[in-house]
């Protein structure tokens, strides 16, 4: 059987490749006395046939690099299409509904600004509160139901002998968030309650040095 060394194997690849299609030569690997001779004859003990494309030592498998392509080129597909889709404009926030007090809490509080037990400062707070609640009936201020809770439980606390100024403070607090405008007619009275309350104590102290 005719034997192929290794320094012989390139010229029988060359000569396999310019082999006609129709006959293309088979070339085998056998190992004989432990050495790996090549043969274009079957082995006469260990050996294999070789494939076409193991004869094709310059042939690359690019399965793999061509599957990382089409990745890539989806990824860049995606990109793209989230480019050119516009994003959505953001919802605008709703504001909130302004909520007011009835007419027939109005009627409610101007018969409480009515009683005799209040005292001037307490009726002239409820009488406040009645104000605010019409101003709110046309647009002004941005108030919820919570707010007219307080307020409805200041107007309450009035006839409390003790509960009252801290009441009135707490729905003021109220009506300076819920009305820019209302909080600063309320600080402009506070200040001028607190010039009275100065006042007055002037007042005093010279009538006791008196």
């Amino acid at each position: 059987m005719p034997q192929i060394h290794r320094t012989a194997f390139a010229g029988l690849l060359a000569a396999v490749a310019m082999a006609a299609p129709t006959a293309q030569a088979q070339v085998w690997k056998c190992t004989i006395d432990g050495k790996v001779q090549y043969s274009d004859q079957p082995c006469p003990a260990k050996g294999e046939a070789m494939t076409s494309r193991s004869l094709q030592s310059n042939v690359i498998d690019t399965s793999a690099d061509r599957a990382a392509i089409e990745r890539a080129k989806a990824a860049a597909a995606e990109q793209q299409a989230a480019t050119a889709t516009p994003s959505a404009a953001p919802a605008a926030p709703i504001a909130p509904a302004n909520v007011c007090p009835s007419d027939r809490d109005i009627a409610g509080m101007e018969t409480k600004a009515s009683s005799i037990s209040l005292s001037p400062e307490a009726k002239r707070f409820v009488q406040d509160e009645i104000r605010r609640a019409r101003q709110c009936q046309k647009g002004q201020g941005k108030y919820s139901a919570a707010d007219w809770t307080v307020s409805k439980q200041a107007v309450d606390a009035q006839s409390s002998l003790t509960g009252g100024p801290d009441a009135r403070r707490r729905a003021e607090a109220v009506h300076s968030a819920a009305d820019p405008a209302e909080g600063d007619r309320i600080a402009r009275q506070r200040e001028a309650e607190e010039r009275e309350a100065a006042r007055r104590e002037r007042d005093l102290r010279l009538r006791s040095t008196r």
